[in-house]
């Protein structure tokens, strides 16, 4: 299986398996719902105490959510990890010493002496300024005795926070168990609960092409007609999308096919959800009902042959007309041949060859040119983001599909190749729905997105304004002309008035909130870092007065 799922990827071009069952957070989609339930958890590593409850379907993507978690966990932080949590109260109590380095007698089996270990451990972290979180996955299992004994522990606490901030992870049997009277106490302390529910029909679609993305394969291997039945198939549920979808690449890459087709999932489904092949049917009851319908719609042929053939309205208008009368032609009156309102015709669409009366060799100069011009700057040959940043701008090169170039919204130079392989450049200048407008050699075309696919290789470089000195990372703590840039570039985005802070003004929480604030409206994950991913989207969403790639209406 092993070498077979190598050859599937080295036939798709897939630098490694797209649809792993494995919580990888690099492939987590961020769907709204995914977006809600990483920003309770956020919450649960920021807060003051208590607990915080996310609950979801099997396979619906907890777990990864959790491991996106904890790879932006403050460094202020101590996290243990509790997986497999079917323990009694001292195994549980051990295993949380385990994890948080505490040290306690060997052979120890006496709860008191575990709390009392847990607690002179939370006193002196607290005193340092360090965070405690508990993360149990799978709580459902945790049996009502070790949940009370979770509560007992976050009775340790201060006049403004408890000590022990605990995140519960579970199916949905688990908030079931919180209902029962005797677990009251602890559900009173759940200070935030969320329930992470499947992906909707339109985020099947998004989710699927995200992780080929991130495989490293912009080309729609899974077309969009398959979109509708692998939501059925799958409900939504992250985890059969992905078996789904891995064994149909196997069976497509079996078959010698390019993409996967209807037949080639239905097979997949098969195989995956142990759905019985379809019962065959003899045949002969189907001929029978056949034969049936042909001869009744003949004998209704018959009987109402006189009414249809039939005219009630001839024989009148024959009767009135003249041996010399011959009925008129229609014609089309001609101002209905200069109908204002009838639309102008569509614009004739190209391909993404490269002119035959162009010089390869300057396919790059003209498509750098042609970005340059876009930004009201001329290109002199010289290397791109050293003059770029002669004019205050930033480039940034990337890999990625068309929605990340709507994101963008920037024109963009796009290495493509032609059908027999060799590279040229082109720059895409204006993109709608179905096409958009490129500068290929010393020709503007306008090409379908269906023969963009055939030609890109998606990577792209574009042009932006990016803070001064900082191009990489703003983070919490900085000051400067970049955190000054970072806080007017949020207050534009997010229609607040610009703040008139000095130069000196620090990377506070109050800009690490509003940073975590677009990145969720941008489907970003929301860490309160200025990295590149922010700061590309900052300056496209913010900066008004560059050239845009999506032309609105």
């Amino acid at each position: 299986m092993l070498i077979a799922t190598s050859m599937y990827l080295s036939y798709f071009n897939l630098t490694e398996a797209p649809f792993s069952i494995a919580p990888n957070p690099r492939y987590l989609y961020l769907s709204q719902r995914h977006q809600e339930a990483l920003a309770h958890l956020l919450y649960g590593v920021n807060g003051d105490g208590g607990f915080v409850l996310l609950t979801g379907e099997v396979g619906a993507g907890k777990t990864t959510v959790c491991r996106c978690l904890l790879e932006q966990v403050p460094e202020s932080c101590d996290v243990a990890y509790i997986f497999n949590p079917k323990l009694s109260v001292a195994e549980l109590l051990s295993t949380i010493c385990v994890e948080f380095g505490i040290a306690y007698p060997p052979e120890n089996t006496s709860i008191k002496v575990f709390v009392d270990c847990i607690n002179t451990y939370l006193l002196d972290a607290h005193a340092k300024g360090r965070h405690t979180v508990l993360i149990i996955d799978e709580a459902q299992n945790l049996s009502a005795e070790v949940l009370e004994m979770m509560r007992l522990l976050t009775n340790l606490e201060t006049n403004q926070r408890k000590l022990l901030q605990i995140i519960l992870l579970g199916q949905p049997e688990l908030a079931e168990m919180l209902d029962r009277p005797e677990l009251r106490q602890l559900a009173q302390r759940i200070v935030a609960r969320y329930h992470l529910g499947p992906l909707s029909k339109a985020e099947v679609a998004a989710y699927v092409q995200h992780r080929l993305g991130v495989s490293g394969v912009q080309r729609q291997i899974f077309p969009a007609t398959l979109m509708g039945r692998l939501y059925r198939l799958s409900s939504g549920v992250p985890r059969i999308i992905n078996v789904l979808c891995d064994r149909a690449l196997l069976g497509a890459y079996t078959q010698g096919k390019e993409k996967v087709d209807h037949a080639t999932l239905k097979q997949a489904a098969r195989e995956v959800l142990h759905q019985a092949p379809p019962k065959r049917i003899s045949i002969l009851r189907p001929l029978l009902v056949g034969l049936f319908l042909v001869a009744c719609a003949a004998l209704a042929m018959t009987v109402l042959q006189p009414v249809l053939w039939s005219d009630p309205t001839a024989t009148l208008h024959e009767q009135h007309l003249a041996p010399h009368d011959t009925p008129a032609a229609t014609v089309q009156p001609k101002s209905a041949e200069r109908n204002p309102e009838v639309k102008p015709p569509a614009p004739v669409l190209s391909t993404l060859s490269w002119p035959a009366n162009d010089s390869r060799e300057r396919s790059k100069d003209l498509a750098y040119a042609a970005l340059f011009r876009a930004w009201g700057a001329d290109y002199g040959q010289a290397e791109v983001c050293q003059q770029a940043r002669s004019l205050s701008l930033s480039c940034r090169s990337g890999r990625g599909g068309l929605d990340a170039l709507r994101q963008l919204n920037r024109p963009v130079v796009l290495t493509m190749s032609d059908d027999q392989g060799q590279e040229f450049y082109a720059t895409m200048m204006a993109l709608d729905e179905k096409s958009a407008t490129y500068v290929v050699g010393s020709e503007t075309r306008v090409v379908a997105h269906s023969d963009l696919a055939a030609h890109w290789s998606g990577r792209y470089t574009a042009l932006l304004r990016l803070p001064p000195e900082s191009n990489e990372q703003i983070r919490a703590g900085k000051s400067g002309p970049a955190v000054q840039w970072l806080n007017q570039q949020l207050a534009q985005a997010q229609g607040r008035k610009p703040p008139t802070a000095p130069q000196d003004q620090i990377f506070d929480e109050v800009l690490v909130r509003q940073v975590k604030q677009f990145q969720l409206e941008q489907g970003l994950v929301p860490d309160g870092a200025a990295g590149p991913q922010t700061l590309t989207r900052l300056s496209s969403v913010a900066d008004q007065t560059g050239p845009k790639l999506w032309r609105e209406k």
